[in-house]
């Protein structure tokens, strides 16, 4: 089978740049690595032919040998001309282009996995479970919890190693902390098994810490917990996670908060609901009554004839809006309560109340049973 031209198969002009050229190899090389296309055959083939074509456009004295001579050009006959007589290994050449020729694994490299393993490194998040009451989540507050979590060692202040001892670079990897291992047309990387990816050998481990630059301490961490939270709000502490190794940063301690149901207030959104008993006294004639809030008690009035369920507002004695949006308000749900264990006397008043009722003083029964006549025939 004839091959393939190396401009179509870059999908380049033969005008185009070599920058122009190296960006359509990156693009096109990404697509068909037979990492990102396990066990496509035709795949494996088209990243082979990018790296062929490539190898021969990206340099300016093969390229004019193409441009002149075609395939020829690579034959073997032609290296008396000066041309290459053969090509690189594919993946060699996708290493190169992107900078991974270090050693280390092309895709971890090629998106960022790279990380020096030599270098600072950022210490990871903890999590921090924590039940705070209804009014320390409506007013606010400050609470001191204790947390005990990997911080950075003081006696090798992180480093590892012993003070006054030196760091060599591991013979294994090479400093890279990562080896190579051939499989076909496969490169695989894997963490260097004699220093663990770091790239470096602690000639003297640091006595207290084993070498981590970690060691295990309870601190105390102060929060402030904001008005308006709910279950399942998240508060960060920034830098109060476990510590950094070789002078990286701290991670952060997310606090994730769970409100324990109240005995008397239930919450809907920034709204408090609170059902209080009533004398059917109290509700006939009306009355005055106190009645609990967050911030203490409170004056309602019943007016007279209140039915059970009526709600009455207390504005503004609700829950702090978390962003700031003003507040909440506080709901008396008024529950009627119907007197037992009476005494004789007490029942001749009622029964001498209710021979005095006509039926007018209860508009809500007497409408009720108007309507359900119907229903008793």
């Amino acid at each position: 089978m004839a091959k393939r031209d190396y401009y179509e198969i870059l999908e380049v002009s033969r005008e185009e740049t070599a920058d122009g050229i190296k960006k359509s190899y990156r693009k096109l090389a990404v697509k068909y690595h037979p990492d990102k296309n396990p066990g496509d055959k035709t795949a494996e083939e088209k990243f082979k032919e990018l790296g062929e074509a490539y190898e021969a456009l990206s340099d300016p004295q093969k390229r004019a040998l193409y441009d002149q001579y075609g395939h020829a050009a690579f034959d073997p006959r032609a290296r008396a001309r000066g041309g290459g007589g053969g090509f690189h290994d594919p993946f060699d050449i996708f290493r190169d282009v992107f900078g991974g020729g270090g050693g280390g694994s092309i895709f971890e490299n090629l998106f960022g996995g790279g990380q020096d393993p030599n270098g600072p490194q950022r210490g990871d998040d903890l999590r921090y479970d924590m039940q705070i009451t209804l009014e320390e989540a409506a007013l606010g507050c400050e609470k001191e919890i204790s947390v005990t979590k990997p911080d950075e060692c003081d006696h090798c202040h992180g480093g590892g190693a012993e003070p006054g001892s030196k760091m060599r670079t591991c013979g294994t990897c090479g400093g890279r902390g990562q080896v190579l291992t051939s499989r076909g047309i496969f490169s695989i990387a894997q963490t260097c098994p004699h220093c663990k990816g770091a790239g470096r050998i602690l000639e003297k481990p640091c006595k207290k810490c084993s070498g981590s630059g970690k060691h295990e301490r309870t601190s105390k961490i102060k929060l402030r917990i904001p008005p308006g939270v709910e279950s399942n709000s998240r508060l960060r502490s920034s830098g109060n996670g476990e510590a950094g190794v070789r002078g990286g940063p701290a991670g952060d301690l997310y606090v994730f908060l769970q409100v324990k149901e109240h005995e008397i207030f239930s919450r809907e959104g920034d709204d408090l609901l609170c059902e209080v008993p009533v004398s059917f006294i109290q509700a006939t004639l009306g009355a005055e009554i106190e009645v609990p809030t967050l911030q203490g008690k409170a004056t309602v009035k019943i007016p007279a004839g209140t039915q059970p369920g009526m709600l009455l507002r207390l504005k503004g004695r609700g829950v702090k809006n978390l962003q700031g949006y003003g507040q909440g308000d506080l709901h008396i749900r008024v529950q009627v309560e119907v007197p037992t264990h009476l005494n004789a006397e007490q029942k001749h008043k009622l029964a001498e109340f209710a021979a005095l009722c006509d039926g007018k003083e209860m508009p809500l029964s007497q409408g009720f049973f108007e309507k359900a006549k119907k229903f008793f025939h």
